[in-house]
């Protein structure tokens, strides 16, 4: 889930770049420190002929939302909820995702509970899991452009009880971090280079996990002309017993793109669907149920799973 290398190098030099005023004043001369001098130059193009400098940075509007939200003009996925209508951002209703709400329900709630929630985008789902009760949600963006985009929305709808944290979440797994009520991994798994470990470590921190994610199918990836190319190699490994094989998937022209949402690096592996199910139930995930499956979706197959370890 990463940008160029300069902006997750200085993710406040971006956030600089990104924010242009919404008319063509400079900021008021109040806010200046430095003395008046009297020029006496003559020349009538100098502030349009000016290099960038960090008065580019200033908003000289009226303070609002939509102010913030437009430091991320057209980089956004997701539609706020319809509370915020009035708002432009994103137009896919993750704020309000179905998904979300029957995994929640599949699994027996979260209210009064800890959650964990992997790569959080903009938020969306962050909501509903303080919407469904959470005691607490720890959310853990390595896009720094998503991180940023998360604290916007944190300070426009005032959530409370949701932490975002900037960086790697399989790093954080990685460093015995404490047990959680409930892990949510929307759209994650198959960003990673080495998606079974995730499962692994997912089982030594929590009994139940919801997951969307892709899933490879060699019939109908290879059908697919946008897909096919995407699929050069695959190789089968074993990872703590469990043997299975990795489909790699490059992200090619997606790189280029200013909201590229992936995985942190050129590659990711996706699973084939027996081995996805079969690696949860090798690291004790005992009750599996899919739901909303769809094979013939646009960017490849893709499933519903709640996951629980069985008593």
């Amino acid at each position: 889930m990463t940008p160029d290398a300069s902006t997750l190098v200085n993710p406040v030099r971006y956030l600089m770049q990104r924010i242009r005023p919404r008319s063509n004043e400079r900021p008021a001369a109040s806010r200046l420190t430095t003395p008046k001098y009297t020029s006496t130059s003559t020349s009538k193009s100098a502030d349009t002929t000016a290099p960038a400098s960090i008065l580019d940075a200033y908003c000289t509007a009226f303070p609002t939302a939509q102010n913030a939200l437009d430091i991320f003009a057209n980089e956004w996925s997701s539609q706020l909820p319809a509370a915020w209508n009035d708002l432009q951002a994103g137009s896919i209703p993750l704020f309000e995702d179905v998904r979300i709400a029957w995994g929640l329900a599949e699994l027996g709630g979260i209210d009064g509970q800890d959650v964990l929630e992997l790569g959080p985008l903009e938020a969306g789902h962050s909501y509903m899991l303080e919407q469904a009760g959470a005691a607490t949600v720890t959310a853990i963006e390595a896009n720094t452009r998503a991180y940023l985009k998360c604290l916007i929305v944190k300070e426009i709808l005032g959530l409370k009880r949701t932490r975002f944290l900037c960086g790697d979440f399989m790093e954080y797994l990685r460093h015995d971090p404490p047990r959680y009520d409930f892990v949510l991994a929307s759209g994650v798994l198959y960003h990673l280079r080495q998606p079974v470990e995730l499962i692994d470590l997912l089982a030594r921190v929590t009994d139940r996990v919801l997951v969307w994610t892709h899933y490879y199918d060699e019939e109908i990836i290879r059908s697919t002309p946008h897909l096919a190319p995407k699929f050069p190699s695959s190789e089968t490994i074993d990872y703590q017993g469990f043997r299975h094989t990795l489909y790699r998937q490059e992200y090619a022209e997606g790189l280029a793109i200013q909201g590229f949402c992936g995985g942190s690096a050129s590659y990711s592996a996706w699973l084939n669907r027996a081995d996805l199910l079969n690696a949860f139930r090798h690291f004790g995930f005992r009750e599996l149920r899919v739901h909303m499956e769809q094979p013939d979706f646009t960017n490849g197959p893709c499933l519903l799973l709640a996951a629980r370890k069985g008593k």
